[in-house]
């Protein structure tokens, strides 16, 4: 099982939440919020795709694109492993799902559009345990839906593509990427709430469930017919 992880495992950012981290850049910087904002904005791809490989090339570019000095960048790089950090804290009834689906014979990976500062922080999440496999756009050199990436997690899980099952929220056009790609694909109501930053997200008319949480009864049902 392939499982997406903001907006699914953990909650996507809310505009609050990005509003209050572009302040927190902004004080950093010197520079305006509106500055800020663009900068992470303009990046978002080269932070995602693989272009800037680490937390220490992702603050070096902000600093640049923001004008701003030299000595901001390590300051910058602390706060944006500190933020990874906090995004990545996980439900107590998430990660006693996760447990179940393990014990249910489950093999469980991770395939995630994220930024260098999250790939080095997952190691030290609650989540890393539960996984037998991890892909991050920044780590692959793809964001979603590039099938290379549906290919190179099931390639590290070991398994075929009609035997996988792919869980996410819809950004991305993850869930149409993955039935291109061979699986099947079950939509969750995203993590965080309507209201939550999402990019790409196409319609969706096939199964839905309101949480992961609810992925042991729903394969609990399929086994049954």
């Amino acid at each position: 099982m392939v499982l997406d992880l903001f907006g699914t495992l953990v909650a996507a950012p809310s505009t609050v939440e990005r509003r209050a981290a572009v302040t927190q850049f902004a004080e950093i910087l010197r520079v305006s919020p509106a500055v800020t904002d663009s900068a992470l904005s303009d990046s978002w791809q080269a932070r995602h795709d693989g272009q800037l490989a680490s937390t220490t090339e992702v603050a070096a570019h902000l600093v640049a694109r923001c004008n701003a000095s030299a000595v901001c960048a390590d300051e910058l790089e602390v706060l944006l492993a500190r933020i990874a950090h906090v995004r990545l804290q996980a439900d107590t009834a998430l990660l006693r799902a996760l447990v179940q689906l393990q014990r249910g014979g489950a093999r469980l990976a991770v395939l995630s559009d994220a930024a260098p500062d999250i790939a080095e922080a997952w190691s030290r999440s609650d989540l890393a345990a539960h996984f037998d496999a991890v892909v991050f756009s920044c780590r692959a050199g793809a964001v979603k839906p590039d099938r290379m990436l549906f290919h190179t997690v099931l390639r590290k899980l070991g398994v075929a593509p009609h035997q996988a099952l792919y869980c996410g929220d819809g950004g991305g056009d993850e869930l149409a990427g993955a039935e291109r790609a061979g699986m099947r694909a079950v939509r969750v109501e995203r993590r965080g709430g309507p209201s939550s930053l999402v990019f790409g997200e196409t319609a969706w008319s096939g199964t839905a469930i309101p949480s992961v949480e609810a992925l042991p009864s729903l394969l609990d049902g399929w086994g049954r017919r």
